[in-house]
């Protein structure tokens, strides 16, 4: 059984089947059809919802793409649709905006609009163009030009007003906390099922029990094989649940991500030691989905386009998996054996990722090459991580995304850096060394000759960053 507010009403559901996505429960199940599906598959945000869960004594407002999300995620959890804003007759301040703004042409699209713009007027003191532009990467309109609909975020933020969810907090509150987890739940459909643990030793257990489940946090990849290839995903192990695996601690030493940590929860740490790892994050996919995606997930399912481990390789990052009451940790390059095959056992699960704090004199670069800024996957992903002293490289890692079957280190490339004077003929030869280090493929959104040729020119731009930081430009490498 799971329990969930839809607004403010309470639902339940014992038997439902747990592959059913919220897009489908809000049309198919209850009758709600302002959720529209666009492409089920989390690039155009028409399905966007709002989610809120208790942070404190209040509540925490975020948009995911509900074409990703299964129903069982709900668990515990407020779910706010565009049914929901509309309030005794009246407009809600940003769907009046969007009227008074003419923010919407067909219309299609507009209800995902609407409630990212619910959610960044939540989340807003006011009116920001980068925290605007960011929260609608992830929706697409394909009539008009978006300035109408920036121009009702403006609004929407600056005549911000007290709504009925504001009066209602307290009560809301109340609610979230009168449903909240306290045991392992079920929602099992007689042939399906998917489990809720709250701890990690829960997860261990029941993932031992169950070693065919598949593990879904934020199941942004999973859902893919139900709403793309129409596959039935038998049992299921929901991780969200699990506060252990969803911390971020700092020490001295290391930055520690629980692996059910949302992206969007991982930036504030990464980007304090290491701003391009922020900066990536920024483009990682939207907003939705860096809401719900996980570091954990993004590592898991081994994309030699994943954008987060070439960055966690060059980083020299460590896994730590589990698998029932024992617990080994991996470097990170030592996971990903080969195309979607890693070193996970049956029954292992990645337990968190450690990745070292930045040192002094260590420079780090990321770099994503990508057919558009925002909402798109890599062509290819670099990072660069070395020590100059004196002019000479004491230490060099370098690691690539979309270069082979795996995000791999580029150890020829490493090979010529090492010990060499840092000097534009030296990182010539580096840059004729990642021929030895890759044999990259072509597909549609590279061919093999780009790719080699956006690697070595990378490795040129970090090169040009570190000799002349004032005037090389750091904007982040896209076509």
């Amino acid at each position: 059984m799971i329990q969930f507010l839809l607004n403010r009403e309470l639902r339940t559901e014992h038997a439902l089947d747990p592959n059913v996505t919220v897009l489908n429960y809000l049309r198919e199940h209850v009758g709600k059809s302002g959720t529209k599906e666009g492409c089920a598959s989390g690039d155009c945000g028409a399905c966007t919802v709002v989610v809120g869960e208790l942070d404190g004594e209040r509540v925490r407002y975020r948009t995911l793409n509900s074409c990703l999300t299964f129903v069982s995620s709900l668990h515990g959890k407020q779910l706010i649709t565009v049914e929901d804003l509309k309030h005794q007759g009246k407009l809600h301040s940003v769907q009046q905006a969007m009227v008074d703004c003419h923010g919407s042409q067909c219309g299609f699209c507009t209800p995902g609009f609407v409630m990212s713009l619910f959610a960044l007027q939540k989340n807003s003191s006011g009116f920001d163009k980068a925290d605007t532009m960011e929260a609608l990467a992830g929706n697409l309109c394909r009539c008009t030009g978006y300035r109408p609909i920036i121009d009702a975020a403006e609004q929407a933020c600056c005549q911000k007003q007290p709504d009925q969810f504001d009066s209602a907090e307290a009560q809301t509150v109340t609610q979230l906390k009168s449903i909240a987890p306290r045991e392992t739940a079920e929602l099992n459909s007689g042939d399906k099922r998917c489990l809720l643990p709250l701890t990690v030793a829960d997860l261990a257990d029941i993932y031992a029990a169950n070693p065919e489940a598949r593990l879904l946090a934020g199941g942004t990849d999973l859902a893919l094989e139900v709403t793309q290839f129409h596959r039935e995903l038998p049992v299921m192990i929901y991780v969200g649940h699990i506060e252990a695996m969803k911390r971020v601690d700092v020490t001295a030493e290391s930055i520690e991500i629980g692996a059910a940590t949302a992206l969007s929860d991982c930036y504030a740490a990464l980007a304090q030691d290491y701003p391009d790892f922020g900066e990536l994050l920024h483009r990682f996919a939207s907003l939705q989905i860096r809401n719900q995606g996980t570091l954990g997930g993004n590592i898991g399912n081994a994309s030699p386009i994943g954008d987060a481990p070439p960055l966690l390789i060059a980083l020299g990052a460590q896994i730590a998996l589990r698998r029932g009451s024992e617990s080994r940790t991996l470097p990170i390059e030592d996971y990903f054996l080969d195309y979607k095959v890693t070193a996970r056992q049956e029954a292992e699960f990645i337990e968190k990722i450690i990745v070292p704090r930045h040192q002094g004199n260590q420079a780090f670069r990321a770099y994503k090459v990508s057919k558009r800024l925002d909402d798109d996957i890599s062509a290819v992903c670099a990072a660069f991580n070395l020590v100059v002293e004196d002019g000479v490289v004491q230490s060099a890692r370098v690691a690539f995304g979309g270069m082979a079957a795996i995000p791999k280190r580029a150890a020829a490339c490493e090979s010529a850096l090492q010990g060499s004077a840092w000097y534009p003929d030296v990182v010539e030869r580096a840059c004729a060394a990642l021929a030895e280090d890759f044999t990259p493929l072509s597909d549609f959104r590279a061919s093999k000759e780009y790719r080699l040729l956006i690697a070595q020119n990378l490795l040129r731009k970090f090169f040009l960053e570190m000799q002349a930081p004032e005037v090389a430009t750091r904007v982040t490498a896209y076509v």
